[in-house]
C-alpha cells in the first residue's frame, strides 16, 4: 500500500490545472525561403499564365516587373507589354496599396499587359508575406485615368 501513494500521488499531481483543448488557428503560415520568382505571361488563348524564374531569391517587387519587363525568354508564351531598354521600377508600398512607377506610355501596354504587371506585383508581395486584399497602382510616363486605377489580380484572390 505504501508504494502505491506515492504513484496515486503523482498522477493527481500532475495533472493539475492542464487541460485538453480544441485546434486553435495559428494565423498565416511562413513564407519561407524562395528559389525564385513567378511571373505572369500571356498564353496563345490571351489568358495569363504563371511562369517561375529560377533567381535563387524572391527579390522585391521592383525586381520582379524589372524581369517581367525583359520578356518571356525561351518560352510558348508572350507579352503584351512592349519592350523596354534597361527598365527602371519604382514602387512605394503602404497599407493596401503597391504604387508602380513604370518606364513605359499607356499605348505600349494592351490591357492583358497591365494584369501581367498587376499580378507579377501582387504574387511577390503575397509570396513575401504581404495581404492578398493589397491593391496595385500601376502608373505610366504620361499620365492618365489608367494611372489612378488600383487594382487587384485575377488569379490571385
Amino acid at each position: 500500500m505504501r508504494r502505491i501513494w506515492p504513484v496515486v500521488a503523482v498522477l493527481v499531481l500532475g495533472s493539475c490545472g492542464v487541460r485538453p483543448s480544441g485546434v486553435t488557428d495559428a494565423g498565416r503560415a511562413p513564407t519561407g525561403v524562395a528559389h525564385g520568382v513567378t511571373l505572369y505571361f500571356v498564353d496563345a488563348h490571351e489568358r495569363l499564365r504563371p511562369q517561375f524564374r529560377r533567381t535563387y531569391r524572391l527579390g522585391t517587387v521592383p525586381e520582379a516587373v524589372s524581369l517581367l519587363l525583359f520578356g518571356v525568354g525561351d518560352s510558348d508564351l508572350h507579352t503584351e507589354i512592349a519592350s523596354v531598354a534597361g527598365p527602371r521600377i519604382l514602387a512605394t508600398t503602404g497599407p493596401g496599396l503597391i504604387q508602380l512607377r513604370v518606364p513605359l506610355a499607356l499605348r505600349e501596354v494592351t490591357p492583358l499587359g497591365i494584369d501581367q504587371i498587376v499580378c507579377t506585383a501582387l504574387g511577390v508581395h503575397v509570396q513575401s508575406g504581404g495581404s492578398r486584399r493589397t491593391r496595385v497602382q500601376v502608373r505610366f510616363t504620361l499620365s492618365t485615368h489608367e494611372s489612378e486605377k488600383r487594382r487587384t489580380c485575377p488569379l490571385i484572390r
